[in-house]
């Protein structure tokens, strides 16, 4: 049986009456850790973090899915963790984000929306010899290697 599938339906199945919630990401690793990735167009708070936990813990020892030692971990992606899903990025729009290009460019820019297939950002471009300009850019999303959240501090 494939452990992340399984935990997928198994977080699936329990947030299913919240539709604020949505899965980002399950992963296994090796040395027996189970991250569970999930956020909320609102964000995600503890209590719904500990529900999330106890249903896949329950439902997972039930079934003996996992036959080693493992420590399960819910929680809402870091402000570190790349952008994955429309969701995401819908969240953040407003945000400054940071993105790597598939040909190793780097792009800078706020977020001022989103479409089925691609970015938009309003990004300053420095022209030598004149005012640097901000223009709004669409950034095709299979041309994005991966995207983060810039965190300001003024």
């Amino acid at each position: 049986m494939n452990i992340e599938k399984r935990v997928k339906e198994l977080v699936e199945e329990k947030i299913a009456d919240k539709p604020h919630l949505f899965l980002v990401d399950v992963k296994f690793h090796s040395n027996g850790k189970l991250m569970i990735l999930v956020d909320g167009d609102n964000g995600i708070g503890i209590d719904e973090c500990v529900a999330i936990s106890r249903h896949v813990g329950f439902h997972l020892e039930e079934e003996n899915v996992i036959e080693t030692a493992y420590n399960l971990e819910v929680s809402s992606p870091g402000i570190d963790t790349p952008l994955t899903l429309t969701r995401q990025y819908t969240k953040n729009i407003g945000r400054n984000l940071a993105i790597k290009m598939a040909d190793g460019a780097k792009r800078e820019g706020k977020l001022s929306g989103i479409t089925e297939d691609a970015v938009i950002i309003e990004e300053t471009i420095k022209n030598k010899g004149k005012k640097a300009e901000t223009v709004e850019s669409v950034i095709p999303i299979n041309t994005i290697t991966e995207t983060k959240v810039l965190i300001s501090f003024k």
